[in-house]
Order: structure tokens, then C-alpha cells, then sequence
């Protein structure tokens, strides 16, 4: 028997599998990765490359993630492009699993990984149909059960229904680092940031160590205290997962850090963060931005962008002016093509600004990284005022 046959006869031969969405809608395929139970949200990412980043970004910690890309798991899994120390999602959805990985990074194939870390997920359902569903309906609870011996369908549609929702759900704590840690500089260092981890990726310190800066990653917990002993030249908050209305106590904190005049810049939850501080509302999608495919234009340069996205809660502030903020004025500066959602803040009188996508980008598209320089700019300008 050829590896790319027993490939095939071992997804023939999987366990069973069911996704329950919780409208009622239900798919039948075959178990891929773990075999079990899992809840969580239902959402989809449009991204054809990069799921290994994915899976592992705090980000979509309680989300089941529905891959539209029908062919996945191709290149298999390495040891150098994980986002964080684990897969955080909570399930996953794929259409035709690769049958054999091929890359020369290689390590494992991608059904193994997720059996490892005990993710369940489901395969050989039609991915279309569901990522459909989720667009006019909105995304959902979702379960996926798997087995030989399943519960019938009402009991599992009970169980989804049981299941926590994200709106409300206050999640940073849960994967955000729980000891302080730095990542220094790259070569000559040239400033110190103080970034508050709410689910940070692994990519954006070191985006920021390239250009100089040592990173002191801080707990979700951080007190302004904790933030400012280690002297930053800049305060970063990063993304992370749950609904923006319950981070009470990293909006806090930053509002004291705009308070200071301390350059920021925020990513992602971040952004919802300054949104918040800022005095503005959030407001959760229908069924969000997730994918490496979203356009995003720079209002202050008219420069449209291709983006990494992932979010399912948004700003409410208005595109067609300046506001007046405690902080100072405030506007829009990037905005998305597709919806016109809200996708990055800036302070007009203090040194802050945010975007709700990830310029980091891994695993690209690599148009948003003049970002961080951006970013640079502003510490630049602030220390050659202290010198004044």
C-alpha cells in the first residue's frame, strides 16, 4: 500500500463525526484530530495559507474554526511558525484533509498535531455550504461530537445551546502569559516597550525587536505600575480574544498611559481597547473578518492595503469626522473596503494610534508593516522632545 493511499483509507475509516450548529443545521463527516467533544463559536477564515499561525493565535481561544480553503494541511506541521506555546481553537473544520504533508520544514502532519493537543475537529463536510450558512445567519454556538457511539440529535443540539456565548465572554486572562518576560532588541537597541499581553503572537515582539526595540511582555494583569517600572519609550496592547466591553481594567490602564503622553499603539483587541478609552463604543460583527485577504485603506494616506485579519467585535466610531475625546481629537484612519468597518484609530494631539487588523502578518500579506515603524516614529519624536 503507497503512503498516499493509507493516507486516504485511514480518513475512510475515521471515527464518525456530526456538527451541530446551533440554529439546528447539521453536517456528518468524518472525525479529524481528536476524537471527542468540543463547543465554541463558529466562525470562518478565508485564508488559503498560514493555518498553522491559526491555530495557534490566542486570538480564536473558544472558537471552532471553519477552514473555506477546501484543500488544508498540505505542508504539515513545523516547529518554527507557531504564533504561541499551543492551539488555542476550539475546534476544527476542513473540507479534504491533505492526505500526505509535503514541505521541507515538515514535521508532522497536521491531523497529528491536532490529536496530540487534543483538539477535536470534523472533515469531509461541505465547507461552502456551512461558511454560507454562517454569512446569512451570523456566526454561532457550534459543537462537534465525534465517535463511534454518538448521543442522538436533540441531545446534541441541547448541549450547544448549553454552551457559553463569546458576547460577554472575558477570555484575556486565560491566554495571556501569566510571568513577565522580554524579548530583546535585534542588534543596537534603540528604545524599551512595555506591551500588555491580551494574546499576543509571537511574530509582533519580535517585529518590534527588529527594529530595535527590547520588548517587556507584562501579564493581561499588568497595573500601570508594572508598565511604567520597566521605563518604556512606548506602551504596546496587543490582540487577544472575547468581547472588547469586558476588558474594564486594560482600558484603565491605558487611558492612564494616555493621561502620560506615553506613545501608543494598539493591534487588534488593542484597537477595541483604545475604542473603549477613548470613550467610544464596540459592537460584535455578524460574522467578523478572518483571512489574509482583507482590504483595509489608510485613510491618511489613501494607500489600500491587503491585511491579516482576525475579529469578531468592532469599534463604533464615526467615519465622517473628528471627534472630541478627554484625550484630545480623535478620527478614523483606516477603515475596511469590503464593510466599512472601523479598522484603526489615531489621537490627532497625543502620540497613539491602533489598527484592528495584524501588521505583524504571519503568515502575511506584509503590506501593514510600516506600522511599526510608524510606531518607531512616534517613541523618535517623543525622546527628541525630552532631550529639548
Amino acid at each position: 500500500m503507497t503512503t498516499s493511499t493509507r493516507g486516504t483509507a485511514a480518513r475512510r475509516h475515521a471515527a464518525p463525526a456530526v456538527l451541530v450548529l446551533e440554529d439546528g443545521r447539521i453536517f456528518r463527516g468524518r472525525a479529524y484530530g481528536a476524537v471527542g467533544v468540543t463547543f465554541g463559536e463558529a466562525v470562518f477564515s478565508t485564508g488559503m495559507t498560514g493555518y498553522q499561525e491559526t491555530l495557534t493565535d490566542p486570538s480564536y481561544h473558544r472558537q471552532v474554526v471553519v477552514m473555506t480553503s477546501p484543500h488544508v494541511g498540505n505542508t504539515g506541521v513545523n516547529d518554527e511558525d507557531p504564533e504561541s506555546r499551543r492551539i488555542w481553537v476550539a475546534g476544527y473544520v476542513v473540507r479534504d484533509p491533505a492526505r500526505v504533508p509535503s514541505n521541507w520544514r515538515s514535521r508532522r502532519s497536521l491531523d497529528e498535531e491536532l490529536r496530540e493537543q487534543g483538539v477535536v475537529g470534523i472533515s469531509g463536510i461541505d465547507t461552502r455550504a456551512l461558511t454560507r450558512h454562517l454569512r446569512e445567519r451570523g456566526a454561532m454556538r457550534v459543537g462537534i461530537f465525534s465517535g463511534n457511539a454518538l448521543p442522538d440529535e436533540g441531545t446534541m443540539l441541547a448541549e450547544v445551546r448549553q454552551a457559553p456565548e463569546m458576547k460577554g465572554a472575558d477570555l484575556a486572562a486565560e491566554v495571556a502569559t501569566k510571568e513577565a518576560y522580554v524579548v530583546p532588541a535585534i542588534g543596537e537597541k534603540k528604545f524599551t516597550v512595555a506591551a500588555v499581553d491580551l494574546g499576543i503572537k509571537g511574530m509582533t515582539p519580535h517585529r518590534m525587536a527588529e527594529r530595535g526595540i527590547e520588548v517587556h511582555v507584562l501579564p493581561a494583569t499588568a497595573t500601570v505600575e508594572d508598565v511604567y517600572a520597566v521605563g518604556p519609550d512606548g506602551v504596546f496592547f496587543s490582540n487577544g480574544p472575547g468581547d472588547p466591553a469586558t476588558a474594564d481594567h486594560p482600558v484603565s490602564v491605558m487611558r492612564a498611559v494616555l493621561e502620560r503622553g506615553t506613545p501608543l499603539f494598539g493591534i487588534c483587541f488593542g484597537n477595541q481597547i483604545l475604542g473603549r478609552a477613548l470613550g467610544f463604543g464596540t459592537y460584535k460583527l455578524k460574522y467578523g473578518h478572518r483571512g489574509i485577504n482583507q482590504p483595509v485603506q489608510d485613510r491618511t494616506t489613501g494607500k489600500v492595503e491587503v491585511t491579516a485579519h482576525n475579529h469578531g467585535f468592532a469599534v463604533d466610531a464615526p467615519l465622517d469626522r473628528v471627534s472630541e475625546t478627554p484625550y484630545g481629537r480623535a478620527e478614523v484612519s483606516h477603515v475596511c473596503l469590503n464593510d466599512n468597518v472601523v479598522e484603526g484609530l489615531q489621537l490627532l494631539d497625543r502620540p497613539a494610534f491602533s489598527v484592528q487588523y495584524h501588521p505583524e502578518a504571519a503568515a502575511g500579506p506584509h503590506d501593514a508593516a510600516y506600522l511599526f515603524d510608524r510606531f518607531t516614529s512616534l517613541m523618535s519624536t517623543a525622546l527628541e522632545g525630552q532631550r529639548a
